[in-house]
């Protein structure tokens, strides 16, 4: 899951294992939809970028016994929680932006990582170049942008805190005012050149969640994470208040107790 999440004037963003994986089953579910559609039957060397704690480069090790299976992450905190499951799993600190792989693989996935990579243009025809013939580059990464949720987070950091107290500086709002993922034909075009197969699908699912705030509980594992990392303590508790609410009033608590969060995904599954 995690990448490099751009860079705050703070520093690189940190990750937190355990808020991520607060919702397990809801991330968990994509990621078996995109390793569904891989039309491989037993590749040799496969690699999961953005592995984060490390549950799907483990169910590929168990799918595919026969291979040899690495994961591949550029935050420490994620690997050293990967690290704690017996896995037959090779697991490697990197940069995808700079990652180039020991021998061509049969498959290169990554779930709800690339996202926080720019430059996609250049970073998806290298890794197709990477692979070995017949091989395949799985990627799933979420349409986030135009979400409620995500407007919002943007708008309140925009906006500054009480009287319009600036809450950070240009470079923090320029990182998380990134469009992260292009459109879908954008992708279609940008591979087509370089594959012999190309499966690109959208997929919204209406995410039932529960608890307190819920959705700011959501974002706080991904999305919110370089804001969070970029605040001071101060600022980060001003942005936090302001942000819930906004939160609350755009998904409201269902007469069930459950909160409801549509969340649009994009899969590319190119084959070689």
């Amino acid at each position: 899951m995690a990448l490099q999440a751009g860079p705050g004037p703070r520093g690189e963003t940190t990750w937190d294992p355990g808020q991520y994986l607060r919702f397990a089953d809801h991330r968990l579910r994509p990621s078996l939809d995109l390793l569904a559609r891989v039309p491989l039957q037993n590749p040799g060397v496969v690699y999961d970028i953005g592995c984060g704690a490390g549950e799907q480069a483990r169910m590929m090790a168990d799918q595919w016994p026969d291979a040899t299976v690495y994961g591949v992450d550029s935050s420490s905190e994620m690997l050293q929680k990967a690290a704690t499951v017996p896995a037959r799993v090779t697991w490697q600190q990197a940069d995808v932006r700079s990652w180039q792989p020991a021998s061509p693989p049969d498959l290169i996935y990554s779930n709800a990582a690339f996202q926080w990579v720019d430059g996609h243009t250049a970073l998806f025809p290298r890794l197709v170049g990477t692979l070995a013939p017949g091989g395949c580059l799985a990627v799933q990464m979420p349409l986030s942008w135009s979400s409620p949720s995500h407007v919002l987070m943007r708008q309140t950091l925009e906006d500054g805190g009480p009287g319009g107290t600036p809450l950070s500086n240009d470079a923090l709002r320029a990182a998380v005012g990134r469009k992260w993922v292009d459109d879908a034909d954008e992708y279609y075009d940008l591979l087509t050149p370089y594959t012999t197969g190309l499966d690109i699908w959208e997929t919204e699912y209406l995410q039932e969640l529960s608890g307190p705030d819920p959705v700011l509980e959501w974002v706080k594992g991904t999305g919110l994470r370089p804001i969070l990392n970029g605040l001071s303590d101060a600022e980060r508790a001003i942005y936090l208040e302001e942000y819930a609410g906004r939160l609350r009033a755009a998904y409201p608590e269902r007469p069930n107790g459950h909160t409801l969060y549509p969340f649009r995904r994009l899969f590319i599954v190119a084959t070689v």
